[in-house]
């Protein structure tokens, strides 16, 4: 009998397509969930499910949770860890393209080219030339978080000549870039800062109002990854005071929510969590997702189990 996967939150089309090759899939919602409630081992979600203990309460036998995704910060990893379930996520395999994104953000943002392919369409060109903007090469850029994805981002920014300074939760002993103790410090030393770092609710809103004075009114934020991360109301209060000279967005808190004092500044580029929205990260995502599926059931051990989480 093929073994029973139960979903808890949407995932991919490609994904279910391959997951019905080799298992019986069920909605966690359906009644036909519920019938077979004690059979479940293994459960899917994604990197944006809110899993409580109550979600999982119904289905007493589950040993695995896989997350289509790198983030998992809306799980309760204590009701995971209390029931001895194991936790598997999606890493590495998306830290290049979000690293792409993270730099298109910030050219995007510096030399405003939003707002110059915006002139030419309106037929401002003929009218004279778009306003100078500000240079990336040289510059000094901040990364909030230097695990894979902010160092993937450290070094595409060392092509362009860029002096790199980081915050993490300790120095990293990283040849070449500067480590600061703090947000307010590393704010303080830069003209660009991206948020890089893993949410969570002890990382909640850490890029603050004073994180934004520190940035200064020629400072510039890019945010690639969790929108809890940044406290949205200081943003805006920040930018409409001329606090900070703008931001980039791929992340809000409520998404696809957009607050609309947000979507009103010129100074802001807001994309829709695209990150890591590119065919082949996606196809090796699913992939990821399958062979953990595959590696527990064989041989009860999975390749990317999240940290705490070790088989």
């Amino acid at each position: 009998m093929r073994e029973k996967i139960l979903l808890l939150d949407a995932i991919p089309q490609d994904l279910a397509q391959r997951l019905r090759e080799d298992y019986q899939l069920y909605d966690a919602r359906d009644p036909g969930a519920q019938a077979c409630a004690a059979q479940f081992r293994i459960a899917l979600a994604n990197g944006e499910s809110r899993i409580s203990a109550a979600d999982i309460a119904p289905f007493p036998a589950l040993q695995l949770l896989s997350i289509y995704g790198v983030g998992y910060d809306g799980v309760d990893c204590a009701a995971l860890k209390a029931r001895n379930i194991c936790l598997t996520h999606t890493p590495g395999v998306l830290s290049a393209d979000v690293a792409d994104l993270a730099v298109g953000l910030l050219l995007a943002l510096a030399r405003d080219i939003p707002g110059a392919a915006r002139f030419v369409r309106e037929g401002g060109w003929s009218d004279g030339r778009y306003p100078l903007q500000r240079r990336v090469s040289g510059s000094r850029v901040g990364i909030a978080g230097m695990g894979r994805i902010g160092q993937a981002i450290a070094r595409r920014l060392a092509a362009f000549d860029c002096q790199i300074h980081y915050f993490s939760r300790q120095d990293k002993g990283l040849a070449g870039y500067h480590y600061q103790p703090s947000l307010y410090q590393l704010a303080e030393q830069v003209d660009f800062l991206i948020v890089a770092m893993s949410a969570g609710p002890e990382n909640r809103h850490l890029i603050d109002g004073q994180v934004m004075r520190s940035l200064g009114p020629r400072g510039y934020l890019v945010n690639v990854a969790r929108g809890s991360l940044v406290d949205e109301t200081a943003l805006i209060a920040a930018l409409e005071k001329g606090e900070l000279a703008g931001a980039a967005l791929d992340v809000l808190e409520e998404e696809p929510l957009v607050p609309p004092a947000l979507m009103g500044l010129s100074s802001v580029i807001i994309t829709p969590h695209i990150a890591s929205a590119t065919r082949e990260t996606r196809a090796a995502m699913t992939q990821l997702v399958l062979d953990n599926i595959h590696g527990w059931l064989q041989r009860g051990a999975v390749l990317t189990p999240a940290p705490g989480f070790d088989t």
